[in-house]
């Protein structure tokens, strides 16, 4: 199906950013580990605090985003991710490098991610047909997960080859590719100009959250996406320390562990708008919620050696296809459920969320992993996402299309 050299280009442009994030995966915490010898704690609190301050300061994006042209915002944002992770190469080299540092860069490339996202998925909105929307978010989904499996062994052989922060520069050279890209799309743009005679009051930063917690169908897919979400990425920086530090794991090995298992991700993506041609999209979505927070327990019987690689690469795989299953399908019931005019700061207002509860529970995580063991603080993670799937929304209010509006 053919969406148009528009969306050929928001596509490319979200592809090449994306390959830059994943050949980067795992760079910080990497670099922290092993060059500012950083604590288990101090990974995820640079994890988190990124994560929270970023949140904080993107929360008056919503509306701004809102009322302008998306584009522009687009481009602004790919330039300042450009010169923020720019900047660590560059002080690297002249051996100023610092923990400092590091957070900084974490909160200027969130704040303008979300803001980034927000606007790009406005004008997704904007530039799809709603019955389309599925496919375009599959083809995302399928691109995002292409990249997890070719970035992180690509950039595990780089770090290997050039040193710690050559992938962080890779990064941010894909951030001005993203900027041309969405610099050569043409036609309409889309924004909600505000009344100049009227004051913005603080209420309006709110609005997002408003309309989602309105929306019966909207509010369990947000609590169940940031706590998924949540749980998820809160073990991130304790893989990486139970990996890199405890197990002795090299660099490229580490990479394949979280790149070999994105190639589900594709084939879930792939299959998503087939199998809800099939089956409908809420039994999907159902069955592969649930699936997704089943596979994340099978994390707590790692171990040293290869076999415990290979338990990271099955559980991951297995966890990975679900996702490429359910996140597309999600997205496109997200984004139909939402005015244009709201869609900004619906997407501001879910990525601000999903971040601060990221930012939380990683610091949660690394008490737990500080008092009793990364593993054991894993273990748990796995435990409380069996729950999860109770907050999905139900049949009935779910805007379940069935078979007319899936698309293979």
């Amino acid at each position: 199906m053919k969406l148009g050299s528009g969306f050929g280009w928001l596509w490319s442009a979200y592809a090449v950013s994306t390959y830059g994030t994943w050949i980067a995966f795992g760079a910080f915490p990497l670099i922290a580990v092993r060059v500012l010898h950083s604590s288990a704690f101090e990974v995820s609190l640079l994890e988190a605090a990124g994560l929270a301050v970023a949140a904080v300061v993107a929360v008056p994006l919503g509306p701004w985003v809102e009322q302008r042209s998306k584009r522009p915002v687009m481009i602004a944002m790919d330039l300042v991710r450009f010169l923020a992770m720019a900047s660590v190469p560059v002080a690297y080299l002249l051996g100023l490098l610092s923990y400092g540092q590091l957070l900084v860069v974490s909160v200027v490339s969130g704040a303008a991610s979300i803001a980034f996202t927000a606007a790009s998925g406005a004008y997704l909105k904007h530039l799809v047909r709603s019955d389309h929307l599925l496919t375009a978010n599959a083809r995302f989904e399928g691109t995002n997960w292409v990249a997890t499996a070719a970035g992180p062994p690509l950039g595990g052989a780089l770090i290997g080859l050039l040193g710690p922060v050559v992938t962080i520069t890779a990064d941010s050279l894909s951030y001005l590719l993203s900027a041309l890209g969405v610099g050569r799309i043409r036609g309409g743009d889309v924004a909600a100009p505000r009344d100049p005679a009227t004051r913005r009051r603080g209420a309006d930063l709110l609005r997002g959250w408003r309309f989602i917690l309105h929306d019966r169908a909207l509010r369990c897919l947000f609590l169940n996406s940031i706590l998924v979400s949540g749980l998820i990425m809160a073990t991130v920086p304790l893989l990486a320390v139970l990996l890199l530090g405890a197990y002795h794991v090299p660099a490229w090995q580490y990479g394949l562990a979280f790149g070999i298992p994105a190639l589900g991700g594709f084939v879930g993506a792939r299959v998503s708008a087939r199998l809800v041609k099939r089956y409908g999209r809420h039994r999907v979505m159902t069955v592969s919620g649930w699936l997704r927070s089943l596979f994340p327990l099978g994390l707590a019987f790692i171990h040293p050696g290869i076999t415990g690689l290979l338990t990271v690469i099955v559980v991951e795989a297995l966890l990975i296809t679900c996702m490429g299953i359910f996140n597309p399908i999600y997205a496109a019931e997200r984004l139909q459920r939402t005015p244009a005019d709201h869609a900004a700061q619906v997407l501001t207002a879910w990525s601000v969320s999903s971040k601060l509860v990221q930012a939380t529970l990683m610091v949660i995580w690394g008490i737990l992993a500080t008092l009793t063991s990364p593993l054991a603080a894993i273990t748990i993670s796995g435990v409380l996402l069996l729950a999860t799937p109770l907050l999905l929304p139900g049949r009935t209010h779910s805007s379940d299309p069935g078979v007319s509006n899936a698309v293979a």
